[in-house]
């Protein structure tokens, strides 16, 4: 079998081999002929001259003898010579080849990448395709405004496309994070899988943007779609205002940690509005300049300026509903739960847990029922906690759950995938692969049904801490906004921009990695 570095030698490689053996060669011939001469002469017939006898002659016979043993010994020197360096250049060149790290020298064997490598490629993978179906997201619905649910139906189909591949990738993650498959050779093909999905989620979606450009025709005018973004922007204004006394109630009606899910995001709103701002004025002006590219660029950047301050002020206006409906379901939850305890005490042997187990899990429910009862006596508190806790303490009595202890579960569930959904959305240029995969694993469960709100709440628990961490780790790399435009940060910092220059690039579009950056200006 030839050797991969002789398939690999390039042709230059291989002439100068082809050279230095001609060279090698041509040196033993001259020497097997310097070796054959004298013999050659000693043979011939040719007249030698007479030396006159006396001690004249008798001198010069030894220095007949030592010129003939100069005349053998010299070619064989001569050859031993060229041998010699023949052997040295084969020697060197070897080892040269097997050490040689240049482009020179082409494996005809990749390296196979480490396992460090392929996780780090399914990490990045999974993080552009979500950012891919975020950004998808968040466009289709100015255009549906326009052209209605019919004309953009190919859009939503692909864009389910991409979310069921996206999944799907995940899903595969999640069993690679838990060990499953074992085996290493299984393991680096579960990779090769997850960044297959993940290619694919975003074929889906790039297919489908040539089209879509072409049916918004933003290049070519503004004017409908630029009317409706501002808009929205105006409503969105109003809501802002709203909401600030929402905020407000929250922190005079329950204890703080009920309104620490969306502390800040009314401030995080009004920088998303005031960039939104600058980003609308820009495209009009560009409009009305027949700049069409330019005005495209900035309308699609206000566009996502004005969906996440949705997903801002519309997180606080939904865990303020969450709120009311928790605290209207406590007294109902501490009922239901008294009645588990109950069951769970009238059952005793029958159930898996042994009786002294059993006995301590009893008395951490009367506890915990009792605690709520008094927090509702005594001030004011967190209504979605005390579902919680209600919740975790009859779980684990395993005699299941009544219908209105697994409906505050189900509350509880949707409020914590929902609020850590919301925090994803609007730092997704800072979060990393971990916390939406967890996030991932949070909206599987809690569409499971009955019995996976529990996981769902602690997964999304999860999601909400390490995509904390990852916003804090990531920091502000545009904290300095002199010179630049007004809420720069945050549009970087939620994925509005996509942060691929200096003055933090395109805006993300409706499209997969091919795609999602196309409206630069150029």
């Amino acid at each position: 079998m030839t050797s991969f570095l002789i398939r690999g030698r390039p042709r230059r490689a291989t002439a100068h081999i082809r050279v230095r053996v001609t060279h090698a060669v041509v040196g033993a011939l001259v020497g097997a002929g310097w070796l054959v001469l004298p013999v050659m002469t000693v043979g011939a017939h040719d007249p030698v001259p007479v030396s006159a006898a006396g001690p004249v002659a008798s001198a010069a016979a030894p220095d007949q003898d030592e010129t003939s043993a100069t005349d053998l010994l010299l070619p064989l020197v001569v050859v031993g010579a060229a041998g010699a360096l023949a052997g040295y250049g084969y020697l060197r060149r070897t080892r040269r080849a097997r050490t040689r790290t240049t482009p020179g020298v082409v494996s005809a064997a990749p390296p196979v990448p480490t396992s460090l490598e392929n996780d780090r490629q399914a990490r990045a993978a999974l993080v552009l395709a979500d950012d891919c179906v975020r950004g998808s997201r968040e466009e289709l619905p100015f255009v549906q405004e326009l052209f209605g649910a019919g004309g953009v139906e190919p859009f939503v189909h692909a864009l389910r496309a991409a979310e069921t591949e996206l999944s799907a990738a995940f899903a595969i993650w999640r069993r690679y994070e838990e060990g499953v498959p074992g085996d290493e050779s299984a393991r680096r093909q579960a990779l090769v899988g997850v960044v297959g999905r993940c290619a694919e989620a975003g074929r889906r979606l790039d297919a489908e943007a040539e089209e879509l450009d072409r049916l918004r025709g933003l290049e070519q005018g503004v004017g409908e779609a630029l009317e409706v973004a501002e808009g929205r922007f105006r409503e969105l204004t109003a809501r802002t205002a709203a909401a600030q006394a929402t905020a407000e109630e929250l922190h005079r009606r329950y204890a703080p940690s009920a309104g620490a899910p969306v502390t800040g995001y009314l401030e995080q709103a009004k920088d998303r509005l005031l960039f939104t701002t600058s980003q609308l004025n820009e495209s009009r002006q560009a409009a009305d300049s027949g700049d069409g590219r330019r005005a495209a660029r900035h309308l699609r950047a206000a566009e996502g300026g004005v969906a996440q301050a949705g997903v801002l002020v519309g997180g606080v206006e939904r865990l303020a509903a969450e709120l009311r409906e928790a605290a209207g379901l406590v007294p109902a939850a501490l009922t239901g739960g008294e009645a588990e305890i109950a069951e769970a005490r009238r059952a005793g042997g029958r159930t898996s847990l042994a009786a002294g187990e059993l006995h301590a899990r009893l008395a951490h429910a009367d506890g915990v029922l009792a605690a709520v009862r008094t927090e509702l006596t005594g001030g004011p508190y967190d209504p979605l906690d005390a579902l919680r806790r209600i919740a975790r303490a009859v779980e684990r009595l395993e005699v299941g759950r009544s219908g209105v202890v697994e409906a505050a579960a189900l509350l509880v569930a949707r409020s914590a995938v929902g609020g850590a959904e919301d925090f994803v959305a609007v730092h997704r240029g800072a979060v990393g692969a971990q916390a939406r995969a967890r996030l991932a694993e949070a909206e599987r469960a809690l569409g499971s049904g009955a019995g996976g709100s529990a996981q769902a709440d602690a997964q999304a628990g999860q999601a909400r801490d390490l995509a904390e961490r990852d916003v804090r780790a990531h920091g502000n790399p545009y904290a300095d906004t002199n010179g630049h435009v007004a809420g720069l940060p945050g549009a970087v910092l939620g994925g509005i921009l996509l942060a691929e220059d200096p003055d933090a690039g395109p805006p993300a579009s409706y499209g997969g990695p091919r795609t999602r950056g196309r409206r630069h200006l150029r």
